[in-house]
Parts: structure tokens; sequence; C-alpha cells
């Protein structure tokens, strides 16, 4: 799967400049899929050369998504998928830069469209995005513009790969390196029998043993991955020792991920010693400051302590406050994302209340944060989460009995409603209720990532 990409920016510098719009269309190799784009507001002044290049003006992004704001969306839509763009170290190095700045470490297989079409039709006058279209007959609707440019891109990867008569895009490109360069155990054709959906995996070394357990929405790319990752000597060195891979398609993300921690927990893979204990090791932690105003921090979990919410990275942590802060009108300063000796940016374009500065009571903003810490915890409640199964004519449920995960398991369901616990518990399995189990079913039910969530 390729994730052809596009954006616009105030300049050329990604250490300086910031971007003003993207445009990612996800492709499977024959046809567009999926897309999106947007504008971008770069919270600075554009440039009037600029502008005048591409058409996009400070008024145009006054009102558009903030980076952050859509950086969630743009890691969800490029997982897994080579980086595709018209000298692809030029967009690459702008969306690494904007994540690096949320401290978030964006990582992804590139692919370059001006490299390959040096090789695959040489001898071009230019290899231009502009001119290469010209010599080519392909149309650029809106040149200079992220949709249009990343479209012009899509119909130029759709041509390379038709002329990719001599082998040099094969399948294998998808996870941007042949995987029989690190080991010569795995074939493509062994690959090939895994199928692309959601799931859990296995690695397994020359003694039968796991050494590494991972899950995925697509367990095929995620494999083909991690053959051909050369990123790390560890990448290298667990790729050499495959000999063997199992999995087991789940259908449900929230199904796979729950087996995927148990799974860690319970055989200790060598190459998961990070998750052998626990995945969230950094926690959403509040605390009533000198003034009587209740601030979130985030901090590493430290045993025997009670975070609101855990995460696995502080990437994560930081962007879930991100969204917490501006779904529940709190302030940045008091939030721990911006400190101030006074007013926080929030309270200047009037979304913060003023509480850094003391115009909002203490009383009104601290229901506020606690709506919001409600909201980001386990609901201390009886509840049935019902998601997509294995096969259409099947359910995975997840039984919560008093704020605690009860049992969970696969469930061939009929026309009768699932409403009550004693119609189905005999056909499911008591569940390891643990901090992370918690948290990854917290995160489903916070989200709406389930297809149907029933109060009992």
């Amino acid at each position: 799967m390729f994730a052809v990409i596009d954006i616009e920016t105030t300049g050329g510098n990604p250490s300086r400049d910031k971007i003003t719009e993207i445009a990612v269309f996800v492709h499977d190799g024959e046809k567009v899929v999926e897309e999106f784009s947007t504008l971008i507001n770069p919270e600075r002044r554009i440039p009037p050369f600029i502008s005048s290049m591409t058409g996009i003006t400070d008024q145009m992004v006054a009102q558009a998504p903030k980076f952050y704001e859509v950086a969630k969306t743009i890691v969800e839509i490029t997982r897994d998928k080579v980086f595709v763009a018209h000298n692809a170290s030029f967009d690459y190095n702008f969306i690494k830069n904007e994540f690096r700045s949320l401290g978030y470490n964006f990582h992804s297989e590139k692919l370059c469209t001006v490299k390959l079409s040096r090789k695959l039709i040489p001898g071009k006058p230019s290899y231009s995005l502009g001119r290469l279209c010209r010599e080519l007959n392909i149309d650029i609707e809106s040149r200079h513009r992220a949709k249009g440019d990343a479209m012009a891109t899509v119909k130029l990867l759709e041509l390379l790969l038709q002329t990719n008569s001599n082998g040099l895009i094969p399948e294998l490109l998808a996870a941007g390196k042949n995987i029989r360069q690190f080991n010569a155990y795995i074939t493509w054709e062994m690959i090939e029998k895994i199928p692309a959906k959601t799931g859990v995996y296995y690695f397994f070394n020359q003694e039968d043993k796991i050494i590494y357990i991972g899950k995925s929405k697509n367990i095929r790319q995620r494999i083909l991955n991690h053959m051909g990752n050369g990123s790390s000597g560890k990448s290298i060195e667990m790729a050499d020792q495959i000999r063997r891979v199992e999995y087991k398609v789940t259908g449900s993300e929230l199904a796979a991920l729950l087996i995927e921690s148990d799974e860690i927990k319970t055989h200790q893979p060598f190459f998961n010693r990070r998750q052998r204990r626990c995945f969230f090791s950094f926690g959403l932690y509040a605390k009533e400051d000198q003034n009587g105003y209740l601030t979130l921090k985030i901090e590493k979990t430290r045993p025997g302590d009670n975070p609101v919410t855990c995460f696995s990275s502080r990437e994560k942590a930081r962007n879930f406050l991100f969204d917490l802060v501006g779904k529940f009108n709190l302030c940045q300063n008091l939030s721990g994302l911006y400190a101030t000796s006074g007013a926080c940016f929030q309270h200047a374009v009037k979304i913060c209340k003023g509480a850094c500065i003391g115009i909002e009571p203490p009383d009104a903003y601290n229901r506020r944060v606690t709506e919001a810490m409600e909201h980001a915890t386990l609901p201390q409640k009886n509840l049935i989460l019902i998601d997509r199964g294995r096969t259409p004519e099947e359910k995975f449920l997840v039984l919560i009995e008093n704020g605690k995960l009860s049992a969970t398991g696969f469930l061939e369901v009929d026309s009768s409603p699932l409403t009550d616990p004693e119609q189905f518990r005999e056909y499911l399995k008591d569940a390891n209720d643990n901090k992370d189990s918690r948290q990854i079913v917290s995160g489903f039910i916070r989200n709406n990532k389930v297809e149907k969530i029933i109060p009992l």
C-alpha cells in the first residue's frame, strides 16, 4: 500500500518553515482507496511570494486546523504504507519535523517518484513534476496546490507501476527493502499466504520459541515491514532470527490489542522486552495547585501510583492531552502543555476562559477538569462492548462488570439482542483485568471505536 503525499509550505526550510496544506491519497497498487486533504494553519504569516505561487493566503488558513489537530489522522492514514512523493525527502522532512515538535517520532519507508522516474523512464529533459507530467501527458489540476500535485503524483506512480517490466518495483517494495537480504528462511510465497487482515502475529526462532508478538490492522504488511526493516541493529537481529511465522485473525482491532497484551505477558518474548511488564509507561496525573486549580501533568508511571489514565509513550500521552484540553476548553498552561508566566495562548484566542490568570474561578474550571478525567477513564459501570468478528456472522464481545474487565470472546450472533450477560457468558472466557487491558478498553470506549456499546 502506498500513501501518496504532497504538501505546501511557508518556505523551503523544514526546521524554520511550516506546512500550510497537505493531501494524502492511499493507493493499493491499482487504484486510490482513501484520501485526506486539508489546509493547515501554520501559525505564522505566509510570505507574499509563496501566496503568489500557491494561491494560499493568510486569510484562507486563519480558520484551518493547526497541524497538531490533524496529526492523528495523518499518522493513521499513513501507517504501514510506503510514503510516496515527488522529491520525497522534501515532504517527508517537513512532516517529520512537524511531528518532532509535538514530541512524536514519525517514521515511514519512502519512495521518491523523481528517483524512480529517472530509472524507469530515463532521458527526459527535466524530472520536475510539472515538466515531467507535460512530457507524459498527465494533467495537473491546481498546480502548486497539495491535492492537485498529489493526484498528479498518483497518476505518475500508476504509469511507473505499469512501466515496471524489469522488476524495479516488486510487491516487496511496500516494505522498502527486499526481505531476502535479511533472512533466507522466510520467502515471499510464505508471506503471500498471510491475509491482509487485522490480527496478532508471532515470530519463532530456530528453537521454535516465540521471540516477538505484534498486532496490526494488516498483519501481512506489518510482517513484511519487519522483514525489511534495517533501521536498527535490533531490527536486523530479530529479522535474521525468524524461522517461522504464525498468526491469528481477529477482525476487531480491540481483540487484537487485548490478545497481544495477554500473550506478551504470558510468553515474555525477547524482542518485546519493553512491553513485558506494562505497555503503558506514561500516565496522566491530576493535582491541585496552590490556587485551588486542578492541574494535569504527564509523568512516567511508578509502582503503586494511581494515574487518571496511561499511555505507551509520551507522544501519545501528549497528543491525547491536546485533544482533551480542546474538548473541555481547559488551560494549556495548567495542563502542562505550554508553561507561561501569564495568560496562555489559548486565552489570547478566547479558548481558555482565564484560569491561568485567575479570571475563571477554581470551582468552575475544576468541574470541567473532573469531566475530562471521567472521559479519560474506564466507566465504573456495567457494559457490553460489541465489535466486528472474524467473519460477518461473528462478533467480538467484551463484558465490563463493576468497572472491571470481566470476560471476552467471539460469538456467533443471531437476531436476538445481546443485552443479558447470562445469554452469552458461557461462550466467553474470563478476561485478565489489569492496568494494560483497562487502558486498551477505555481508549476504545472513549473514541467510540467499537460497533456498539450497551449499558447493562
